[in-house]
């Protein structure tokens, strides 16, 4: 029998901090998986992409998880699919998860994993793009550390004026207004061109940018990326489709990756003066880090539907 789990039944045993647990767990330890992980995209004949993550693996977990993902950037939500949770034993199917809820999930929290251990202590959030991965990764960094004023921009004024009232913020007309206000900067959007250079910002902020995650989309300039401590998840992923790829930039241009920063094997921000930048892609394992424990807690808690696909 496979677990289906929905986006309502993933949100009623999703909890921040244990997500957040084994995402920081998963960065730890992800390396120690001999196979690699890969990520397939690729474009289609609609105004939309369709994306495979494959496989989701970590040491410890007896499972693996295959991504199907159709990014629409029109659509509400832009992103529908589904993740199959697959028993490391004899491959049967344990699960299928709304791909959406736990993309969400894993995305907004990671950033907000290495925005907290990145970021300075300055008492401006700025949000630009409203978007559900911001709204994870809000949630997820006043989860980790206190928060002050927020300020707001979405290309969607009626978007982010509704982020705005739900989370306590103001809403800015641009994204060059959110980088002048705020200490540090989340970024979440399907910018195709840069939203931020170096002369938009200032000594000391920290940005992390979601929205670079595959071919053809930029939110920071290569004069920003050059200028900041630059963090990824994965070098060649960021620079085949993530945040250097649109900007021609290397891969030897990142400093270093979370994992390392979180293994002690990079010191991360060293200077209060500095300005560093989280640009994740996305990995695999991700996927299986959130899908595991969704699994495990709608299994103790009499959670989700009970299907049998075989008969």
């Amino acid at each position: 029998m496979t677990l289906l789990l929905t986006r309502g039944d993933l949100e009623a045993v999703l909890q921040p901090e244990a997500c957040a647990d084994a995402l920081r767990d998963g960065f730890r330890n992800a390396e120690g998986v001999p196979i690699a992980g890969q990520r397939v995209r690729t474009d289609l004949p609609f105004p939309g992409t369709a994306t495979a993550l494959i496989p989701g693996l970590l040491p410890g977990i007896p499972a693996y998880t295959v991504k199907v993902n159709a990014k629409f950037p029109d659509a509400r939500p832009a992103l529908r699919g589904v993740i199959c949770l697959h028993s490391g034993e004899d491959g049967e199917l344990l699960a299928l998860l709304d791909s959406a809820t736990v993309t969400a999930w894993r995305t907004g929290l990671a950033a907000a994993l290495g925005t907290h251990l990145l970021a300075g202590p300055g008492d401006v959030l700025g949000v630009i793009g409203a978007g559900a991965q911001a709204e994870l990764m809000l949630r997820g960094l006043r989860a980790l550390r206190p928060c002050g004023d927020l300020a707001v921009h979405d290309t969607d004024g009626d978007r982010a004026a509704d982020f705005a009232a739900r989370h306590g913020g103001r809403v800015l007309g641009s994204a060059r207004e959110v980088a002048v206000a705020a200490d540090t900067v989340l970024l979440a959007t399907w910018s195709r061109s840069p939203l931020l250079s170096l002369a938009d910002t200032r000594e000391g902020q920290h940005f992390t940018s979601l929205g670079a995650d595959e071919p053809g989309k930029q939110e920071l300039a290569a004069d920003l990326l050059r200028a900041a401590l630059l963090v990824v998840d994965d070098r060649e992923l960021a620079a085949t489709m993530g945040a250097l790829a649109a900007t021609g930039l290397p891969a030897e241009a990142t400093d270093t990756t979370l994992g390392a920063v979180l293994r002690g094997e990079h010191p991360g921000r060293t200077s209060a003066a500095a300005r560093s930048v989280y640009a994740p892609v996305g990995l695999p394992w991700q996927d299986l880090a959130l899908s595991w424990v969704a699994y495990r807690a709608a299994e103790r808690e009499g959670v989700g539907q009970r299907v049998d696909l075989l008969s």
